[in-house]
Parts: C-alpha cells; structure tokens; sequence
C-alpha cells in the first residue's frame, strides 16, 4: 500500500477531482449508456465546487505525495421524523472514485476509514451510499469494507415491458 493521506480537500485539489470524477463517468457511461450521458461530467463538474462550500457537505481526497489519487464527496444529512419514519441521521456518500492508475492499492479502504471515523466524530449512527447494480467490483468492494444492502431500487425496461 502507498503512503496514503486522507483529508478534506482544499479548494485548489478540486480540478484533480473532478479529473476522477470524469474517470467515474466512463465506467457509468459504460456500465448504463441508456442512463448516462458521455458529455455528463461537463455538466456535473461545478457540483464539487458546490459541495466544498456548502455547510452539510465535503469532499474528501486521498493523497499520495501531492497528488490527488481518490475522493469522496459526503454529505451529513438530518431529516426530521415524520409520520411513518423515524429521525434520519447518516453520513451519506454521494460519489466516489480512486484514479484508474492506482487502484487496488488500498486507496478506497483509506477513505472508507476515514469517513467512518468522521460520521462517528460528527455523532451519526451510519454511513450510506449508493452505488449502480452493474459495478461488480465496486459491490465486492463495499461488502469487503462491511456495506450491506439496506434497500433496493428495480426496473423492468426495453424488450421486458
């Protein structure tokens, strides 16, 4: 494993995450041509910028030297109760991604540690995320680090219907 830092990003490292960012488009593009659109990560590229500055969220980087080789972007999200549900209170993943050049180097545990020791710091109860059916290896992953499925979302499209 690399010497790998984790840390909340500074403003200047966010060009380097949207260049993951981009990454993580193509296996979604890839995986789901009939949901994603190829030129999508031009239009989502501000959307770090938004997160960093907003008071519920951030972006996470995972460093090797000075390069940004993996982020998560985190929210913290409070819903109060309502009729039928309980408070929510959890610490939700909203995208992640290591740089194709320096995965399976223990990157990805790196920011899963660091976001479960930052939920516990910040009093949530659990950490979510959600990830698409067709990443296979981002599934084992999450299930290697302890993930499990709470909820599902299914369809039936194309020849099916």
């Amino acid at each position: 494993m690399e010497n790998i830092v984790v840390r909340y990003a500074k403003r200047e490292e966010l060009e380097s995450v949207n260049k993951i960012r981009k990454q993580v488009n193509e296996v979604h593009v890839k995986g789901r041509p009939d949901v994603f659109r190829e030129d999508g990560w031009r239009v989502i590229e501000p959307f770090v910028y938004t997160r960093f500055e907003e008071e519920n969220s951030g972006v996470v980087v995972a460093l090797a030297g000075e390069e940004v080789v993996g982020f998560a972007v985190v929210q913290y999200i409070v819903r109060p109760e309502s009729p039928f549900k309980r408070e929510q209170k959890f610490y939700h993943i909203e995208e992640f991604g290591v740089d194709e050049n320096h995965r399976r180097k223990g990157i990805a545990t790196a920011l899963i540690d660091f976001a479960k020791k930052d939920a516990k710091e910040r009093g949530f109860a659990r950490v979510e995320l959600d990830m698409w059916e067709f990443n296979e290896g981002a599934l084992a992953f999450y299930e290697s680090v302890g993930f499990k499925t709470m909820r599902r979302y299914m369809e039936i499209c194309g020849e099916e219907l």
